[in-house]
């Protein structure tokens, strides 16, 4: 029988404990399969901070770092300035990411530092309660916002790809979705470009997952798929915002 697909050299031996029908395994799973594309296992580093992504560490098969929340970029920043030989990437979530993590994502990116940024975005706090998050849509009932959102007294949700696509230094920013196979495929081409550029020295990389969160939602995973790609996908739109190295400028 002839062996198609293997698990990741990236991988550990260990089962994910994320929660049924949780889009994090496939994220986790395109950049493993990355790194071993390229040859980075034993010159990847990678950093996650509070939040569901921080069990990363049990999952890949190289060294990860804890970052206090929302001080991933910073402390990613850090260890590239220190090892320059070494390639380096942050895992985060929104809540993590757009909320208290704001200032870090915003100068990591004005600065152009070169590391790769994969941004979960499940429109929700996962791991802490299924809170509002900054990606959060109108009227969006969280167990902080049960009546839903409300964009006259809170805002609106942030488009992060957006929002950092304004900034000059940027080399790649690209928004992806999870919710197909076809989908899947998309993003596996973006985060190995992101991989790409990171290991070439381009400088700064970043790649949003659209993705669910079926637990805190409160449906069902399949249900999951079909109300993000009702109502995140015309939100957040997917695609390419910056990629110098194709000369695509937003």
């Amino acid at each position: 029988m002839e062996v198609i697909a293997t698990r990741p050299q990236s991988f550990t031996q260990t089962p994910f404990t994320y929660c049924p029908g949780c889009l994090h395994g496939v994220a986790h799973r395109l950049i493993a399969e990355a790194v071993d594309e390229f040859g980075l296992i034993n010159k990847m580093t990678g950093v996650a901070p509070v939040g569901c992504s921080v069990f990363a560490y049990k999952f890949f098969n190289f060294d990860m770092a804890q970052a206090a929340h929302g001080r991933a970029p910073a402390v990613a920043t850090g260890m590239k300035r220190a090892r320059p030989d070494m390639h380096v990437f942050t895992y985060q979530g929104d809540g993590d990411l757009a909320a208290i993590g704001t200032a870090e994502i915003i100068h990591a990116a004005n600065r152009g530092e070169h590391i790769s940024v994969f941004f979960v975005n499940n429109a929700i706090y996962g791991m802490t309660g299924g809170q509002m998050a900054p990606t959060t849509l109108p009227e969006m009932k969280t167990t902080t916002s049960p009546y839903g959102r409300k964009t006259d007294d809170i805002g609106f949700p942030i488009r992060v790809c957006e929002l950092l696509s304004s900034l000059v230094a940027p080399y790649y920013i690209e928004r992806v979705s999870l919710l197909s196979p076809a989908d899947i495929i998309k993003a596996k081409k973006a985060v190995n470009k992101a991989i790409q550029y990171n290991k070439e020295g381009r400088g700064f990389t970043f790649v949003e997952f659209i993705s669910t969160c079926p637990t805190n939602w409160g449906i069902d995973p399949i249900k999951s798929r079909e109300w993000a790609k009702e109502n995140m996908l015309p939100f957040f739109k997917p695609g390419c915002f910056r990629d110098k190295g194709e000369g695509v400028e937003s």
